[in-house]
């Protein structure tokens, strides 16, 4: 649990570093917290407004009945880890000696329509990858390994 909630304990830090397990135990909690958020909104009544808005053929409609009232939480959720989201991103590319920059790089990537989906994997096997051992040039190793106090 203590992995889970470190990024919002460094809310807008972005220099140092971040370890795999900080990174993902972040979006395990974001996954899991957004999934129960669905499951109280659809149980709350908001697939029943999606699927009259379906029926009345009015497309805003269906966003009014998921983002209204119930709704809300999801919308209040992505706000408030929308800054720690991104520096943790950030902390774990310095991780790797990588620019945070790379993380706009791959979002506009993102974007692009086929190429996109690779730009993806390729950023999602990056945060999976370690990082690089002993000091760089954005901290010492969060891990503290190859550090002379560690061998004392």
């Amino acid at each position: 649990m203590e992995w889970m909630i470190l990024p919002f304990k460094r809310y807008a830090e972005f220099s140092g570093r971040s370890r795999r397990m900080e990174y993902w135990m972040f979006t395990l909690l974001n996954v899991i917290v957004v999934t129960v958020l669905m499951f109280i909104v659809l149980g709350a009544g908001g697939a029943a407004g999606v699927l009259d808005a379906e029926a009345s053929g009015d497309p805003s409609a269906g966003l009014a009945a998921l983002f209204g009232g119930m709704g809300l939480l999801i919308l209040v959720w992505f706000l408030v880890i929308l800054i720690p989201s991104i520096a943790v991103t950030v902390r774990r590319l310095h991780d790797r000696d990588m620019s945070g920059w790379w993380y706009l790089g791959a979002i506009i990537g993102g974007m692009i329509p086929y190429l996109g989906f690779l730009v993806s994997i390729a950023f999602l096997v990056l945060m999976a990858l370690p990082g690089t051992p002993g000091p760089n040039r954005f901290g010492p190793d969060p891990k503290g390994m190859g550090e002379a106090e560690t061998f004392a």
